[in-house]
């Protein structure tokens, strides 16, 4: 009852219930909520606090930044929901935050759009070389079907996309990126397609900002091929695996266009089958039968392993979620 209590007493105040409903709606910097709501910095920051303290707000860093969310785990989760939900969003005040929120959504969106383009032409190259990025997307939610998959973890998110293909099918997915940029743009993209059980976080690949078995599938998606140590980038998903998670790799098989090293920071010049099997197995990983996918020229793998702690247990609902 207490807990309860030390929620309610946190979010009774017209400031701080103004933070909560702006919080709901996407992850926002200290400065975001200063502007939206023309109070000093170091006064929102209190309030932050207080909201973060009693559990209705969870915070993380990136770099540094430091974005606030509304808390999606605990017991005052649910009760911040229930808070965000009572309040109508016809009231005069919550009208005028949510038009500033929907101006500082505009803006971080051009200046997302803007990064893209800067680097469109040298992705769309790439993509012309291999197969149609739908394909490898189907195989990707093919890889997880008939399993019982509730937590995803995307390593290397980049845009997010991986993020928007997997919500549907998942209660929650998180995705990890070094780069600020670029989750500035997933961060855009996941609030335009409005997936709230989505989150991202910067983070090192090899170091993990998470607790370990903690997700029931990983996913590195055309990111080994930048890693300076991918067996231990590998070795750390498997770390956050529960018993009958799955890790799922996808990158291109071995070739030899060295431009890609040269023009496009690759360190790999893609990954034979026993490499990445060898890899796996060394993490603990049990691995599946390789899927290539062929292009003209360069051929996407698709390689699969699994925690063998349990016998995979089949979860019709997620093959007929991917199958829809």
């Amino acid at each position: 009852m207490e807990g309860v209590l030390s929620s309610l007493r946190a979010v009774a105040e017209s400031t701080r219930l103004r933070l909560l409903l702006l919080c709901d709606r996407g992850e926002l910097t200290v400065t975001e909520l200063t502007d939206i709501l023309g109070q000093s910095q170091p006064r929102v920051s209190r309030h932050l606090k207080l909201l973060c303290d009693a559990g209705l707000l969870d915070r993380f860093r990136e770099g540094t930044w430091v974005f606030y969310r509304l808390a999606e785990r605990g017991r005052s989760a649910a009760l911040a929901k229930q808070i965000c939900a009572a309040v109508p969003e016809d009231d005069p005040t919550v009208k005028l935050d949510l038009a500033r929120l929907d101006t500082v959504k505009r803006q971080r969106a051009d200046a997302a759009n803007a990064y893209f383009r800067a680097n469109a032409e040298s992705w769309d190259q790439l993509r012309s070389l291999h197969v149609d990025e739908g394909e490898v997307e189907a195989a990707v939610v093919e890889a997880l079907a008939g399993r019982k998959v509730r937590d995803v973890l995307d390593l290397g998110t980049g845009t997010g996309r991986i993020l928007e293909i997997l919500s549907p099918h998942v209660d929650h997915a998180v995705g990890i990126d070094i780069s600020r940029e670029m989750l500035a743009v997933a961060r855009v993209n996941l609030e335009r397609a409005g997936l709230r059980n989505c989150t991202i976080r910067q983070g090192d690949i090899y170091q993990l900002p998470l607790s370990g078995e903690a997700f029931d599938a990983a996913i590195f998606h055309q990111v080994l091929h930048y890693a300076d140590r991918p067996s231990l980038a590998v070795a750390e998903a498997a770390r956050m695996l529960r018993p009958q998670g799955r890790l799922v790799i996808v990158d291109f098989a071995p070739h030899a266009f060295e431009f890609m090293r040269a023009e496009h920071a690759h360190r790999h010049m893609g990954f034979a089958d026993a490499e990445i099997v060898q890899w796996c197995r060394e993490a603990g990983l049990v691995p599946e039968p390789v899927r290539h996918l062929l292009g003209l020229p360069l051929t996407v793998s698709v390689w699969v392993a699994w925690r063998p702690d349990a016998t995979p247990a089949a979860d019709p609902g997620f093959l007929r979620n991917a199958a829809s």
